[in-house]
């Protein structure tokens, strides 16, 4: 099996360090995240990587090839001219995928303990195009989830904003993780081109197909994309 590692974006959450550097490369407990999250994905037994980069692209290069890729088989995906979000990331990297059944994408400013494994066994189980990673936790945004956990829509929970895939009775709303489990014949009819966000793409896909929830609420979980979270990151993941 093979993943992605979304590294591609400012940061800007995290300034004033990401004024000179990527995010991927912020530390906690004086592991960057780039390392923790390959690490991570060695665990599930995923050793071939793709990571894209935009923003100071050198400096990550540069850290992979002076940590031989912490172990790993890595391969760069260059967005230097323009990045492309997580839909357009993925659609250039879908070469990367040929062949595969399944695969991984994820952010790379997250940290868990979510058992990857075991949600890539759900996805395998499930016949879903693809296996989304949330909790029930607040949030300014949330998919939202029949009773099943089949994704129905979204909502900006800001502007109260919703965009419905699927009428049904009950939406229950979810955080995403910023982890999914993905079929590989998702690649195959990408409607959109250039920029674009893979919530768009979900969002489409479940108006005639089946994109699933992967509850994993109380797993330990934090989105690394502010200064603050960085020492409660320390604290948890030691």
């Amino acid at each position: 099996m093979k993943a992605m590692l979304f590294a591609a974006g400012l940061g800007t959450r995290l300034k004033p360090f990401t004024d000179h550097h990527p995010k991927a490369l912020v530390e906690v407990n004086n592991k960057t995240l780039l390392e923790h999250n390959i690490r991570y994905l060695q665990k599930a037994g995923i050793y071939d990587v793709m990571v894209n980069v935009h923003h100071f692209a050198s400096q990550i290069e540069d850290c992979l090839y002076g940590h031989d890729n912490f172990g790993s088989n890595v391969v760069i995906s260059d967005e230097r001219d323009a990045v492309l979000e997580t839909g357009g990331g993925l659609k250039k990297a879908a070469p990367f995928f040929a062949g595969e059944t399944s695969f991984v994408v994820m952010n790379v400013d997250v940290l868990t303990n979510l058992d990857l494994g075991k949600m890539i066994e759900a996805h395998a189980n499930s016949g879903a195009q693809g296996t989304l990673a949330v909790m029930n936790r607040a949030s300014s945004r949330h998919f939202l989830f029949d009773k099943e956990m089949v994704l129905s829509g979204w909502r900006n929970n800001n502007t109260q904003e919703e965009r419905i895939s699927r009428n049904v009775d009950t939406l229950t709303p979810f955080a995403f993780s910023g982890i999914q489990v993905l079929s590989g014949e998702i690649l195959d009819n990408i409607p959109f081109e250039g920029k674009f966000s893979l919530v768009d793409l979900y969002l489409h896909i479940a108006r005639t197909q089946v994109i699933r929830g992967y509850d994993h609420t109380g797993n330990l979980f934090i989105d690394v994309g502010k200064p603050e979270s960085i020492e409660k990151a320390e604290y948890l993941f030691q």
